[in-house]
């Protein structure tokens, strides 16, 4: 429909009346007036634009995070990224094109996802504890339920508190009924959830929370692993150039101490499991200090180790 230019003006401050986030560029030219001649201002607005609630750059970034996720099977993926695509203007998919036709090979993946995730975050918010089966891969690199001693399924009923990403993993952070500690399950992982009317077991009655609600931030920089098990005070040597390593991985409120050349001695306080493993895995860069108990541990398990390649 040919229309013009007026009406186009006047349909555009209709919309900002209404409330849309339109801006547009005003300049001043001048122009003689009718009447005397003499010239006067006149204020042009041209360049209208709609501004958008995230820019291109903060769309990119939830992409990117979305299609690197291990827990979110790809035509999910798809159909997520076409909805944050529809967020910006018609031209942004063509410059995030090279990213969408990335492989993204599954897995067997859990269907429930999604599903987990509204029941979970229904539970936490009315404080109530939920019941599920639990998914392992078996020899035949499919997923099975857990089972028992008796091959029925294992039902674990857990204590809800917190969902968290880490490592491209969606984890629950919740306490496993039988046991008075934490434990961190794979949502992905989690089958056939109910939410119970029985209400949770207060994280402050735990053993770990001694007293105290959930500290999510300090969780999460103890559990660099998400291992279940106990906190220790820990002190380990490493080379300089872990350092950046270091802060990444347990957080900027880690002690540092004896620097000289070759490396520098650190303490912090950490998930014990996960220590263990982040010294085997970047041994001989990091030797652990204290507590002794580790330090023997350690000492062992590599003995076993070593008679394996000998």
């Amino acid at each position: 429909m040919p229309v013009d230019r007026k009406a186009i003006r006047r349909n555009l401050l209709n919309l900002m009346d209404c409330g849309y986030n339109i801006e547009y560029t005003e300049t001043i030219r001048m122009i003689p007036n009718a009447k005397t001649g003499e010239l006067e201002e006149s204020y042009i607005w041209s360049d209208f634009y709609l501004e958008r609630e995230f820019t291109d750059g903060e769309l990119r970034l939830l992409i990117d995070g979305l299609l690197f996720s291990e827990y979110v099977p790809s035509n999910q993926r798809r159909e997520l990224v076409k909805k944050l695509e529809g967020l910006s203007n018609e031209y942004f998919h063509s410059r995030v094109n090279h990213i969408v036709r990335l492989p993204m090979e599954d897995k067997e993946v859990n269907k429930q996802l999604f599903y987990n995730i509204e029941l979970l975050d229904e539970a936490i918010s009315k404080r109530r504890k939920v019941s599920f089966h639990y998914l392992e891969y078996g020899t035949d690199k499919n997923l099975h339920i857990k089972k028992q001693f008796d091959g029925t399924n294992r039902q674990y009923i857990i204590s809800p508190y917190q969902m968290v990403a880490k490592e491209g993993k969606y984890y629950l952070i919740c306490n496993y009924d039988k046991y008075n500690d934490i434990s961190n399950y794979r949502i992905d992982r989690i089958l056939n959830i109910h939410i119970l009317d029985a209400p949770v077991k207060p994280f402050e009655t735990l053993e770990c929370g001694m007293g105290q609600p959930l500290n999510l931030a300090t969780y999460m920089k103890e559990h660099p692993y998400m291992y279940s098990g106990k906190n220790v005070r820990v002190r380990f040597r490493i080379n300089r150039p872990m350092i950046s390593d270091i802060i990444d991985m347990f957080g900027s409120d880690v002690c540092f101490s004896d620097e000289d050349e070759t490396g520098v001695t650190v303490s912090t306080v950490t998930n014990e499991t996960a220590m263990e493993q982040f010294a085997k895995n970047f041994s001989p860069d990091v030797i652990i200090l204290e507590p002794q108990r580790m330090r023997d541990k350690l000492r062992d398990d590599m003995r076993k180790s070593l008679k394996y390649y000998e």
